[in-house]
């Protein structure tokens, strides 16, 4: 029997280790995403966004149900729903439409303000006020991937404009909500993954034939590429991803979204490409950008550990 005199146990320390691993395999993530662009353009047929989407979601999808055999119950069935259309249904598209109408390089910028975005909604959503070092560091990564990949010959569309900042703001309504709602009782990353991937993909499917219509056709290129971005970027890179956001506090894993446009720098760099002084700067300062806000995160029992699902089931269960 516990008198009023006892202090409840504290939540346990996280080892710098685990925060390490866990952080190195959710930055996989972006990091694949990174491809996205280059795949898109050498390789996918132009002008069907909304086929490139479902394809990329709904396969994979099917596949994470057929492995783990679990289907929403309750409330989960419109949550699936609700992240399935924020994290898979608008994302995708929005991304191929982004691709196809803009510079690479104006695309990523977009995508770079996504941890400000997540900074806003995680105040509303999740109570969690961000730092001033998290918010100037925010801008320091916009700043610096504007530097890498903005020139004086970036082509602005307004339609690839409008397209990468609605993208950009589901996905981070998207990492808030995953964040505030958790997962359910008995429920891996692998299981949440997959119903996001069908209810997108689901969503995406009568749009697709209603709005583009019969498919493109598919050479041997393009399928290797619908392959890559459905596998390595749609269901594994996914799973990755939402195992990250659920173990890690949301000013960790927003922030390595600067990933992508840093990979597909590096990729352009492969091709051919090469920095000015300004890029080769503005690369530095994106990087610094990404790897400081990880040191704002506190790896002791504060209030970063206590929102994390991941620890809360672990001090529940070593204090029953």
């Amino acid at each position: 029997m516990h008198t009023s005199t006892e202090r409840a146990p504290r939540p346990p320390r996280i080892p710098y280790a685990w925060q390490a691993a866990t952080l190195a395999l959710t930055a996989l993530a972006p990091a694949v995403w990174g491809t996205t662009y280059v795949v898109t353009t050498e390789l996918l047929p132009p002008g069907h966004p909304l086929f490139a989407g479902m394809l990329r979601a709904l396969p994979g999808g099917l596949l994470a149900l057929a492995i783990t055999r679990v289907l929403p119950r309750g409330d989960w069935w419109w949550k699936a729903t609700v992240l399935g259309a924020l994290n898979i249904g608008a994302l995708y598209p929005l991304l191929f439409v982004t691709a196809e109408r803009l510079p690479g390089g104006v695309a990523a910028t977009l995508g770079a303000a996504q941890p400000l975005m997540v900074a806003g909604l995680a105040v509303a959503l999740l109570h969690d006020r961000p730092t001033a070092w998290r918010l100037v560091w925010g801008v320091a990564g916009v700043v610096g991937v504007g530097l890498v990949v903005l020139g004086p010959q970036a082509r602005l569309d307004a339609v690839g404009v409008a397209a990468g900042l609605a993208g950009t703001a589901g996905m981070a309504t998207g990492i808030v909500l995953t964040k505030r709602w958790g997962l359910p009782a008995g429920v891996g990353p692998l299981t949440l993954t997959g119903w996001q991937l069908t209810a997108g993909g689901a969503l995406l499917l009568p749009l697709t034939l209603a709005i583009e219509g019969a498919p493109p056709r598919i050479d041997a290129g393009a399928a290797g590429g619908y392959l890559w971005l459905g596998s390595a970027g749609g269901l594994i890179a996914s799973t990755l991803w939402f195992r990250g956001i659920g173990k890690l506090p949301v000013g960790a894993s927003a922030p390595l979204v600067l990933l992508s446009p840093l990979v597909a720098t590096v990729i352009g760099i492969g091709l051919g490409e090469s920095l000015n002084l300004p890029q080769t700067f503005g690369f530095a300062l994106a990087l610094t950008a990404l790897l400081a806000a990880q040191l704002n995160v506190p790896n002791r029992s504060g209030r970063a550990a206590r929102g994390s699902p991941a620890v809360r089931e672990k001090t529940e269960s070593e204090q029953t």
